[in-house]
């Protein structure tokens, strides 16, 4: 990592690390895309390309076929095939598996073909459509959790299943030996502050799932991030992380602030739509997202393209925010 090596419990510790913790995820995991050819099958070529890359650049895992890998479009077949180029691919990093459903028997064999696919953890969505009670959420994720000896992630991100899972399962479902993290995307920082309140005393971690809350949820004991901005500003992300994990919140919120910009950018259409042009734009495989998801709004690609422009011109720590902000304006005219 650029600032400080964070810590997982697939890393090596060396001298330069910061302070372990018994957090069993920490640091920057991308939520990677899934690259798409011509044809609309996967390119699996430029998914592994894609997989090095971010492991050159210091990420501390990666996360494949969740919501930016666009998991929802794709067989079940394709699901694993995709786990298994990004395993083959890398060398020393995790890989979390997004395996989730809105049925809990789907999602018991995906987590069970992705185990066997070579995943390290998991990551699972909340059942979506479905509206489960308390009961229900409770035993969707540990039927999975006694099936599956892997560490698990539960994933809140109610703009997308309708619900938010309550507070005391999340704490309940931390007690579980497997279920080791969860990733809150909910956008409410009291909630999610509770649930790092209330499960202190377990090994838990808790990973921001949006990059615009990614520090201030650092802030109050989060020891990572999911991330949709790490795709493509990988060391940046990484630095910014780094930084706040080590304490130093000076430069964690200028790398905060000087990241900004991207990330409104990359969230300006429905996720992974801006992303997946984004990567196209670095040379990281087509913008071509799966029906029926469309390509980014062609007055939106300039604006993009004049923003990564400024941020390949400077290195981390020295850009200007407002201009960033400037450059994005402008291309959109």
């Amino acid at each position: 990592m650029t600032d400080t090596t964070t810590t997982t419990p697939y890393a090596t510790q060396d001298e330069t690390d910061s302070e372990t913790t018994d957090a069993p995820f920490e640091g920057v995991y991308p939520a990677m895309t899934t690259p798409f050819t011509d044809d609309d099958a996967v390119d699996h070529e430029q998914l592994a390309a894609n997989a090095r890359h971010l492991e050159r650049a210091g990420v501390d895992g990666v996360v494949p076929v969740g919501s930016t890998g666009e998991s929802a479009t794709m067989s079940h077949d394709e699901h694993v095939a995709v786990i298994e180029t990004v395993r083959d691919a890398l060398d020393d990093i995790p890989v979390i598996a997004g395996t989730g459903s809105n049925n809990t028997a789907e999602a018991l064999s995906l987590s069970r073909r992705a185990a066997d696919a070579g995943a390290d953890g998991l990551l699972l969505i909340s059942p979506y459509y479905n509206k489960p009670e308390p009961q229900g959420f409770l035993d969707h994720y540990r039927t999975i959790a006694d099936e599956v000896d892997l560490p698990q992630i539960v994933y809140n991100v109610p703009s997308r299943t309708g619900q938010s899972i309550p507070v005391d399962v999340t704490v309940e479902l931390a007690e579980h030996p497997n279920i080791r993290g969860y990733k809150a995307a909910s956008g409410d920082l009291n909630l999610i502050s509770e649930v790092i309140e209330r499960t202190r005393d377990e090994a838990f971690a808790v990973l921001s799932g949006d990059d615009g809350l990614t520090l201030p949820v650092l802030s109050v004991g989060g020891t990572g991030t999911i991330s949709v901005v790490a795709n493509v500003e990988p060391e940046r992300t990484c630095a910014m992380v780094g930084a706040a994990l080590s304490g130093d919140y000076d430069r964690a919120r200028t790398l905060h602030h000087e990241l900004s910009p991207l990330v409104r950018e990359l969230f300006a259409e429905t996720n992974p739509i801006p992303v997946k042009e984004a990567m196209h734009l670095r040379g990281r495989g087509g913008p071509r997202v799966r029906s029926p998801l469309s390509r980014l709004s062609e007055d939106r690609r300039e604006s993009l393209r004049e923003l990564l422009a400024a941020y390949d011109e400077r290195a981390a720590g020295t850009l200007d925010p407002t201009a960033l902000d400037l450059a994005a304006t402008e291309g959109a005219e």
